[in-house]
């Protein structure tokens, strides 16, 4: 286990938060709340059938029969009516077991919401933009990877923060200044270092032009501009966002290359990528996709992972509740 997923878990343990997981009927769901619940870290709430699933501490909603399922239909027609949902449809939406979780947490019966095991990003993302909306001063919701690989040279004892690596396909350069300044936010919600955010590009301070060092350029100001007190700098490329001897010679003088901790990449294919080839080639932990910009915590899983993803999951999203609280 990296220290950085030991870190999350011990801090989840010191103001436990209340999460829900709707995906009962997942297997690796079950397997995980009892780690979970074995290691202290989280109080939980599985949605699925009471007798299918028993695990001691385990909270288990049916929302077909659930006490508080009129409630939350009603709070989803006062928050969707402007969008044409009456009644009726809220009464069906809210069986839905994603968004009976979401309206759980809009209504503070739960402080953070973990999917995506067997739903796409699409099925956790679209209920809780509906319901939960973004964040105040958040414009963007956007997705990142906590890196954590066996080279402490690298960020803060080799945790990184890779963004947008799981939701923005093409953002634009003001797109990019909000994904810095969102990444910014969360590096400071987990990390002890203060963030250096390093615009990526193919490009190191005019080496090479072309439209995408153009972009990283301009989204470089914008960010300086919307938060003057935050060490950013681009564009740059990932060499010399992270090696202090290249830093040196192909950015001199700048207050981020050759020690960057965030790395923000142009488009997604460019961030899913880097966050795979750093995954798998540097044998890194990659803990994500993590959601930012969203009011309360919301955090997607790949439909890959494994019971201990979701527990080192869960453990950040009970962080994330701790400092929205």
């Amino acid at each position: 286990m990296s220290d950085f997923l030991e870190h999350m878990k011990q801090r989840a343990r010191a103001n436990k938060k209340t999460i829900v997981l709707p995906e009962g009927e997942d297997p690796r769901t079950i397997e995980a709340a009892q780690m979970i619940v074995d290691e202290g870290i989280a109080n939980l709430i599985v949605i699925g059938n009471p007798q299918d699933i028993s695990i001691k501490g385990v909270r288990v909603i049916d929302p077909a029969t659930c006490d508080k399922t009129d409630e939350y239909a009603e709070l989803f027609y006062e928050l969707r009516k402007h969008k044409g949902v009456t009644l009726e449809d809220a009464k069906k939406q809210v069986l839905d077991p994603t968004y009976f979780a979401t309206l759980m947490v809009k209504a503070q019966d739960a402080d953070g919401l973990v999917s995506g095991a067997c739903h796409s990003t699409a099925n956790t993302l679209r209920p809780a933009l509906q319901i939960l909306k973004t964040a105040p001063s958040t414009k963007l919701v956007s997705a990142f990877f906590m890196m954590c690989t066996k080279d402490a040279e690298f960020g803060e004892g080799g945790t990184m923060l890779f963004a947008d690596s799981g939701l923005n396909i093409a953002p634009s350069a003001d797109d990019l200044s909000e994904i810095a300044l969102s990444s910014a936010k969360s590096w400071k919600s987990f990390m002890t270092s203060d963030p250096k955010v390093a615009m990526c590009c193919y490009s190191t301070k005019g080496s090479a032009a072309g439209e995408v060092a153009d972009k990283m350029i301009e989204a470089t100001k914008l960010t300086s501009q919307k938060d003057p007190s935050l060490a950013v700098d681009g564009e740059l490329q990932v060499d010399a966002a992270v090696i202090p001897s290249i830093a040196a010679s192909k950015a001199p003088g700048s207050p981020v290359a050759g020690s960057a901790n965030i790395l923000i990449f142009p488009d997604l294919s460019c961030g899913n990528a880097a966050y795979k080839l750093v995954q798998r080639f540097a044998h890194a932990d990659a803990y994500g996709p993590l959601l930012q910009g969203i009011a309360r915590p919301v955090n997607d899983l790949s439909r890959g992972c494994s019971a201990q993803d979701i527990v080192g999951v869960v453990a950040i999203t009970c962080v994330q509740a701790q400092m929205m609280a």
